[in-house]
């Protein structure tokens, strides 16, 4: 087997060569990806705008599948930009970039998504990022760069909240359905005759509030000011069922892009919001640490496809 110097240089023997094929952004050394899975084998990758079928791209444009010997691999990463910093104005603004309602620190923007109904495009992130963790209402101010960041109202509004899915916090009250008839009859008969231990059974416990996500999205307040792409990642297209081991990517206002790896599926878990109300969450993905404050929002991708696994929300 090739040692990764030997790899080295002749990715720097081609380097020239693959960088001069249309599509191509860059060139490295590493793990040769087989049908989603990273295998040990040691390639020479190249990284496009957009990965093609072979069968779609002339001749000038395709990397031979070796170079001496050695295994090449494309991946797509999108367009690579250049950013001074995250948390600045950006027009037109990409996922991995700050943002939040007028009266929210900060967050990400995580990526595009399309409305079911109306096919329009929205800008998706936390709840507790773009609906002040259900303190907002529907047309309220989304800022980029967030207050924190010096956003502000009048200068800095890029979207409008459209809608969110309301967080439950422990202590919240559950409307209970009504008690049948025969529930009923036990009941007083159990209180008639002072039977403590059949009232107890009898009596249902109060149901906890559980959430399956911390989501929200906004209406951008022109549509040319948000591009599809995430920085560093690209366009994300589709989804894909976390698994464990699965290696994952995300890119955020406050660490940039980042990698880690799903350790703990199918986890409930208590979360401390910043008003010091707590939400318990079902069926959540766990994954190694990736994440800091302001980060929250990102989207959580696939290391080795376009595919979004998941929403980030970091306390």
């Amino acid at each position: 087997m090739q040692s990764i110097d030997g790899v080295k240089r002749i990715k720097d023997r081609y380097r020239e060569f693959i960088l001069s094929r249309p599509n191509v952004v860059g060139v490295g050394v590493g793990n040769k990806t087989v049908s989603g899975q990273v295998t040990e084998r040691l390639s020479v990758v190249t990284l496009v705008r957009r990965k093609l079928p072979r069968i779609d791209l002339p001749p000038q444009a395709l990397v031979p599948s070796e170079l001496e010997g050695i295994l090449t691999d494309v991946i797509e990463v999108g367009e690579l930009r250049a950013l001074n910093q995250r948390s600045a104005r950006i027009r037109p603004i990409a996922g991995g970039v700050s943002i939040g309602h007028y009266r929210v620190s900060a967050g990400t923007f995580g990526g595009v998504v399309r409305d079911r109904r109306y096919g329009t495009r929205l800008i998706l992130s936390n709840n507790h990022v773009l609906a002040n963790s259900n303190d907002a209402i529907p047309g309220d101010e989304i800022l980029q760069p967030a207050a924190l960041d010096g956003g502000t109202v009048d200068a800095d509004t890029v979207a409008y909240l459209a809608r969110f899915v309301p967080i439950r916090f422990l202590g919240d009250s559950l409307p209970q359905p009504p008690p049948t008839w025969w529930t009923r009859f036990r009941l007083c008969l159990a209180r008639w005759l002072n039977w403590q231990a059949w009232l107890a059974a009898l009596t249902p416990p109060p149901a906890t509030p559980v959430n399956g996500v911390d989501a929200a999205v906004a209406r951008p307040r022109q549509d040319a000011d948000v591009l599809d792409e995430v920085i560093d990642i690209g366009v994300v297209k589709g989804i894909v069922e976390a698994e464990l081991g699965m290696a994952v990517r995300k890119s955020g206002r406050t660490s940039g892009l980042t990698l880690g790896t799903v350790n703990v599926l199918d986890t409930t878990v208590t979360v401390r919001y910043h008003d010091g109300r707590d939400a318990r969450f079902d069926h959540q993905i766990l994954t190694t640490p990736m994440s800091k404050a302001g980060d929250s929002g990102s989207l959580l991708v696939e290391a080795n496809s376009p595919a979004a696994v998941g929403l980030v929300f970091y306390f």
